[in-house]
């Protein structure tokens, strides 16, 4: 079959495979082609047990998959063959030398720039899909170009806005396609090619162009205030919790402010994922390199609440069990940064999970698509970790009960029957306040929410 045009993606990870998948879903006269350098990740893309779950990801691969997509190792004939490359590498925080724990580490980034310098013998449009620093895009233009071999490379800026549990739904009707381009004719024409392929499903009006370094900005930024806002309710909820205010009803009242919104003022245990604490220690670390030390430290400031928001769940847990929790069994009601994912980077549950284990607590956890993540995400944490799949035949015999994500099937639980197989007293804590706190207390738990008054029989 002739395709329109050839699209590569390299790397098949959260934000590269689901997005070439609905590119290929969405557009089948273009010939997608996804790889990585992991061949058992490429082997599960190709197989019925792909290497992420989301909702609906799984139809769209099966129906675009040998038909108009690909997934293999062979990066260098997928350059060579390739229009358009997206660059989708991981881009963690740094864990050495200058910038350790806040800079990103572009290693593969710059790796895979210099691949594609070395094996493209022709024409290349190079999308930047990773979340980068601001400027970096001149960092790819000169290795690119540093051969002088008379190849050009237009690069382009198009970060994702994908939330996980919902990036199909995000992928398909998006709020915003960002494309970030310098003001030269021939990245112009380069901005125009990338807009062609969104305008296929996407309308014009949502498709939003920018110079390069605001796009590469507006990723960070976004998400630096999106944390923000977490962070803020969270800050409010132990107030709430000292003055036997609600946060629930905080929440609802702030957030029916139309210049504030309702979006994000749920309280949790904290946030997790990939993006949120990487982004905002990147933003602080590029503030800090420019001695916006001001800047660095209101946004550094949003990492902190997080972090407090972890351990004052741990404390009040402590508190509420008699000061003790050696030998004591707690079941992690989830253990995803949230729901409808797999995903466990950055997840509060690893950190609670942590201190509970110093506490000396007997652990099972139980997330119904998360144990293989949490068994890999806690493989160094001394003490007795079990992990279990039902969540009833998890919670029987334990002390607590604490809710890590809010997966819908935990609202649902019956939960007379989980209290009549625990040890008593009976303890819930609801790190993401989803439960029926008076049902529950009237089942005879002593019922501990995030933000609101504790519900206890003694």
């Amino acid at each position: 079959m002739n395709f329109k045009k050839t699209i590569l993606c390299i790397g098949a990870g959260y934000v590269g495979g689901p997005t070439m998948a609905m590119i290929a879903y969405k557009c089948p006269q273009y010939k997608v082609t996804v790889v990585d350098i992991n061949p058992e990740r490429i082997a599960q893309w190709n197989s019925d047990d792909l290497p992420i779950y989301e909702p609906d990801l799984g139809e769209i691969v099966k129906t675009a998959r040998g038909r108009n997509l690909f997934f293999n190792t062979d990066i260098e004939k997928g350059i060579k063959e390739s229009e358009i490359i997206f660059v989708s590498v991981n881009t963690p925080t740094k864990t050495y030398g200058t910038g350790a724990g806040m800079a990103a580490d572009l290693q593969y980034w710059e790796k895979t720039a210099r691949q594609i310098r070395d094996c493209a013998d022709s024409h290349k449009i190079v999308v930047e899909k990773s979340t980068l620093p601001v400027k970096t895009a001149l960092a790819m233009e000169r290795i690119l170009t540093s051969m002088n071999n008379g190849i050009r490379f237009d690069v382009l800026s198009n970060p994702e806005f994908l939330a996980e549990g919902t990036a199909i739904k995000d992928l398909e009707d998006p709020g915003r396609v960002l494309i970030g381009s310098r003001e030269t004719p021939d990245c112009l024409k380069a901005r125009d090619a990338l807009v062609e392929i969104y305008a296929n499903w996407v309308p014009k009006e949502r498709i939003i162009t920018s110079n390069i370094w605001s796009s590469e900005l507006s990723k960070l930024v976004s998400n630096a205030f999106l944390a923000q806002r977490i962070s803020s309710i969270n800050s409010i909820s132990a107030l709430c919790e000292k003055t036997d205010a609600n946060i629930i009803e905080v929440s609802r009242a702030v957030g029916m402010d139309s210049r504030v919104g309702n979006k994000f003022l749920n309280t949790s245990v904290g946030f997790g994922g990939s993006c949120f604490k990487k982004d905002i220690l990147n933003l602080v670390y590029i503030c800090r390199s420019q001695g916006l030390d001001e800047v660095a430290d209101y946004w550094e400031g949003v990492v902190k609440i997080n972090d407090y928001q972890k351990e004052r769940f741990i404390l009040n847990m402590l508190s509420a069990m008699f000061n003790t929790l050696a030998g004591k069994r707690i079941c992690l009601f989830g253990f995803a940064f949230k729901a409808n994912t797999g995903d466990t980077r950055e997840s509060p549950a690893i950190s609670i999970a942590g201190r509970l284990a110093e506490e000396k607590a007997d652990l099972i956890i139980t997330d119904p698509q998360a144990l293989k993540n949490a068994m890999i995400a806690l493989s160094d944490v001394n003490g007795e970790i079990d992990y279990v799949k039902d969540p009833y035949d998890a919670a029987a015999g334990c002390d607590a009960i604490a809710v890590m994500t809010e997966w819908d099937i935990y609202a649902g639980l019956d939960f007379e029957k989980i209290y009549k197989s625990m040890t008593k007293p009976a303890f819930v804590f609801d790190g993401r306040n989803i439960l029926d706190h008076e049902k529950l207390f009237e089942i005879g738990f002593n019922v501990y929410p995030i933000g609101k008054p504790a519900l206890t029989h003694f």
